[in-house]
């Protein structure tokens, strides 16, 4: 360690050399340094009550610093689209970190220009421009502001159990009291409606709503897919009454629900996109809000009105741009499709035949949302299939859900070895032998 005088006092900064095996060195660390400089609250984490810390990743699968190999049906929350370490987004990143790395802000970003146009070639409808930022939560607080700007006015609707974030804008449209509360008062002009309930939507519309913004799949919410048609109404009623209707597809876009994006399941174009996550191909952070040639005139007087440092900075921008054209090159939006049915039918077989502890399966494509019967049994679950080698967490807004988003690139027998690891655990807490259940529902079909 190097000696840091400050003041008086003097401190020792600690230094790692360096060299083939410094990742060894800051991984033995990691849970002391977790615990004494982010928060206590990794002493009670799983991983670190196990000692496990990340240390590779390849593809589906990451693998900790014993050597542990798991399955990863988590994804980092749905960035992990494409897999982990994607050999070409990896090759763009690492060739642009020889060339630019990070913009003067003064000269033309070709990567920030190029992506724009990928993006505007692969988006619903008219979307034309895009603003790039560094999180879902920034794309979120640009949207809102745009949705003000365009509009001069004030009032936005989100929905109860929605998560867009949680800077002060995103955070007053996020539908949960428990991430609310303690920093109110929040952004005033925001009101939460039942997501789904387009009766109660169009009822909350008043003369000053600037946007309603919405998921088109709840993903901290619990995974909730709202009945067919609902998203088209939505924009049906938003059009009618003058209302710009803002898409948070921070987790739903990018491949994951088996189209590009998940609006396009019922032909809806939004008019303001936001998207991030899996957009950096899980190798850079990377958010950005999208809108339409007329709403974006309102930025062209003043440029500057909205902005950010590191946004749509060269190494972030490659990356995205390579994962684009990996989700298109190798199908994953349709190999989600695929493989979420697999998972689905597998999921439901289980519910059927483990109504004790599972209570319902719900999501689109390889987002999905698996339902217990408790929390308790929930967290049992989980803690058991961390020790098994398999990835899940709960949703944020429903903690009897754990959500399932493995890499779109997942394999059949990969959801088999989830499927088994499953239920070998639901076997062991003792639920009916799934042939005794099985004969008990054939005969009652007699």
């Amino acid at each position: 360690m190097a000696l840091y005088r400050k003041e008086d006092s003097v401190k020792r900064f600690p230094k790692v050399q360096r060299g083939s095996d410094h990742y060894e060195v800051i991984a033995g660390q990691a849970l002391e340094n977790s615990i004494e400089h982010l928060n206590h609250a990794y002493g009670q984490k799983l991983c670190g009550a196990e000692g496990a810390v990340e240390f590779r990743d390849e593809g589906v699968y990451t693998y900790d610093n014993h050597g542990k190999q798991y399955l990863d049906c988590l994804g980092g929350y749905g960035i992990f689209n494409v897999g982990h370490r994607h050999p070409r987004v990896i090759a763009a990143v690492k060739a642009q970190l020889d060339q630019v790395c990070l913009h003067s802000q003064d000269l033309l970003n070709p990567w920030a220009a190029h992506l724009a146009k990928q993006l505007a070639a692969i988006a619903p409808g008219d979307l034309k421009y895009s603003f790039f930022c560094n999180s879902g939560t920034e794309a979120v607080e640009g949207a809102l502001k745009l949705a003000r700007l365009y509009t001069g006015k004030t009032e936005v609707i989100s929905t109860r159990n929605a998560y867009h974030g949680v800077s002060m804008g995103a955070l007053s449209a996020t539908g949960r009291d428990v991430f609310r509360k303690p920093f109110e008062p929040l952004l005033n002009g925001f009101t939460h409606v039942p997501f789904g309930d387009i009766e109660a939507l169009e009822e909350a519309i008043g003369k000053n709503t600037a946007a309603v913004i919405i998921e088109p799949i709840q993903g901290e919410g619990g995974i909730n897919v709202p009945a067919v048609g609902y998203l088209r109404k939505v924009r049906q009623l938003t059009r009618k009454k003058g209302v710009l209707l803002i898409l948070d597809e921070v987790q739903t876009g990018m491949g994951r629900t088996g189209r590009m994006f998940a609006c396009e399941h019922e032909g809806v174009v939004p008019d303001i996109l936001c998207l991030a996550k899996a957009l950096g191909g899980g190798v850079m952070p990377i958010g950005c809000f999208m809108s339409t040639s007329k709403i974006w005139k309102v930025l062209e007087p003043n440029p500057s009105i909205h902005n950010s440092t590191f946004g749509g900075n060269p190494l972030a921008c490659t990356a995205a741009s390579a994962c684009i054209e990996v989700l298109m090159e190798e199908h994953l939006p349709a190999r989600a499709a695929v493989m979420g049915n697999v998972f689905m039918r597998e999921l439901n077989n289980l519910c059927e035949r483990y109504p004790k502890h599972l209570a319902e399966v719900r999501g689109r494509g390889l987002l999905i949302g698996l339902e217990f019967q408790s929390k308790e049994v929930r967290e049992k679950v989980q803690v058991e299939l961390f020790h098994r080698g398999v990835l899940v967490a709960a949703t944020m807004n429903s903690n009897r859900t754990v959500r399932i988003e493995p890499p779109l690139i997942i394999t059949e027998a990969q959801i088999k070895f989830m499927i088994q690891t499953l239920e070998s655990i639901l076997v062991d807490m003792g639920d009916p032998e799934p042939e005794v259940v099985t004969k008990k529902r054939k005969k009652r079909a007699k």
